[in-house]
């Protein structure tokens, strides 16, 4: 019997997917509010290392929350938008 294992994905390039909007947003504010967590665990992700300054980043299910609070807070903004 073969057994197959699949390397967990990490993805440790998420800040320079966010270069469009890095400076626009709190991101201190943003790993409290969808993360729970403190900014310099945010930042260490965003920045690719883990806390003890080896290579990290987000898994999988941290890149789907890190999309879903993106697109929380994109509605957010667009509904603010609209009720100018």
């Amino acid at each position: 019997m073969e057994t197959i294992t699949a390397n967990p994905v990490v993805v440790t390039d998420m800040k320079k997917k966010m270069k469009d909007i890095l400076m626009c947003i709190s991101w201190r504010e943003f790993a409290n509010t969808y993360f729970q967590r403190s900014s310099s665990w945010f930042y260490h992700k965003m920045d690719g290392i883990d806390g003890n300054g080896g290579e990290g980043g987000f898994n999988e299910e941290e890149v789907e929350q890190m999309r879903g609070a993106l697109i929380d807070l994109s509605n957010r903004i667009r509904h603010a938008a609209e009720s100018i």
